[in-house]
């Protein structure tokens, strides 16, 4: 939340409750009051850096989390750098990871990074973005430059990373490259001279890597904030494509819509605090309402409009309400039986069967081939599909819905 601080002047204390909203942590963020504070009297802007390795050729919503705070602090005038490790998804990032992560090819590298950045820019203005790769440093630094950064850390030190920890206890493999990852992602810190650097809850080390090499290097160190990983649309995994419950940022705006409709009312507040550009004061002044009798629903359209219209157009997003209302009769009831199923990770016929939105599994296969059945908002047209363990909301034709908490 943010800290009055009578210290400093308005437009410091606007720019600390900007970086502060929805940020899990800002460290130190008595240094981040006297960047900006430089900042102000210097009127040169901090640089801001974000770096993504396209391991993937979408971003979701989830990734969207950090790009709204990128956008809102170069909204207040400050440089961001969006930087694509290319160089780095060489490596493969281990953060939260059990095991190695396969490396990607080159090849699968660009085809990734070339949908990244057009993707990013609608978030962030490009015109005002540094898009930066980290091959450019990285690639010349050469087994001699490598060996001297890695000097500048201790084994001890790395092995204290929570999932190294974890792997070596438990007699898992770790691979000594893996190591080389979050020494070249806090190289990157060095090479772009930034103040800030922002990333997920997972990416702490990795970020304070950054700020202990920028001092061996005889930089300023950075600051870093962290912002909270975004559950997806079953409200317990965090977003993702292996889990099926994402919003990909280039669907088409009746599938956002509708998916963002499919979220539980309880999701919909932390939805609203991460992923809105509204106050906190008018969230919160619509979540009174809410509290004080009016229907939730209304409050999802609103978000799910915003989020629709970010990504699409107004005119498109109301069609998209419009299609939403239509297809089904009102949307999804207030009230829809709720159904407790065990058996994660569950096939979608076995689910719908057990459930009793169909007869049986057959019934269930013929009804999809037909498209006839969505889950959380999405045709669903893989036979094979299986839900992870949270909440889905299932319908079936026109008229049958459940909500089903999958255990």
């Amino acid at each position: 939340m943010p800290v009055s601080n009578t210290s400093v002047s308005a437009q410091v204390q606007h720019a600390l409750d900007v970086s502060l909203r929805g940020c899990e942590e800002l460290l130190p963020q008595e240094e981040w009051i006297k960047k900006l504070q430089r900042s102000e009297a210097s009127g040169k802007p901090l640089r801001i850096k974000l770096g993504l390795d396209p391991t993937a050729p979408d971003i979701h919503v989830g990734h969207t989390v950090v790009l709204n705070k990128m956008r809102q602090l170069q909204d207040l005038g400050h440089q961001v750098i969006f930087l694509i490790g290319d160089f780095t998804s060489l490596i493969g990032d281990p953060s939260g990871r059990n095991s190695t992560r396969p490396p990607l090819t080159p090849a699968q590298i660009k085809a990734n990074a070339d949908t990244y950045y057009k993707q990013a820019s609608m978030v962030l203005d490009p015109s005002k973005t540094e898009i930066r790769y980290n091959s450019e440093w990285s690639d010349p630094l050469g087994a001699r430059g490598m060996i001297e950064l890695a000097a500048k850390y201790s084994v001890a030190r790395m092995m204290e990373r929570d999932d190294f920890h974890k792997r070596f206890h438990s007699g898992q493999t770790i691979s000594v490259h893996e190591f080389l990852y979050p020494l070249m992602q806090g190289y990157d810190s060095v090479a772009l001279k930034s103040d800030l650097e922002l990333g997920g809850t997972d990416q702490k080390f990795n970020l304070l890597m950054g700020r202990h090499l920028q001092q061996e290097y005889g930089q300023e160190p950075q600051c870093i904030l962290t912002m909270p990983l975004l559950e997806g649309l079953d409200g317990v995994d965090k977003m993702s494509k292996s889990k099926h419950n994402y919003i990909g940022i280039t669907e088409d705006p009746n599938t956002m819509f509708a998916k963002v409709m499919s979220i539980s009312d309880t999701l919909m507040w932390r939805w609203y605090t991460l992923l809105s550009f509204q106050s906190l004061q008018a969230i919160a002044a619509l979540k009174a309402e809410v509290d004080g009798g009016r229907n939730p629903r209304d409050a999802k359209v609103m978000l799910a409009k915003e989020i629709t219209t970010r990504f699409h157009t107004p005119a498109l997003a109301n069609a998209a309400e419009l299609d939403f209302v239509n297809r089904s009769k009102g949307g999804i009831p207030d009230v829809i039986p709720e159904l407790h199923l065990s058996g994660a990770p569950l096939g979608i016929a076995a689910l719908l069967k057990s459930a009793g939105l169909t007869a049986s599994s057959s019934e269930a296969n013929r009804l999809i081939d037909g498209g006839g059945v969505r889950v959380d908002g999405s045709v669903i047209s893989d036979k094979a599909l299986k839900l992870n363990a949270g909440s889905h909301v299932v319908q079936v034709g026109k008229r049958k819905f459940a909500r089903v908490h999958l255990h």
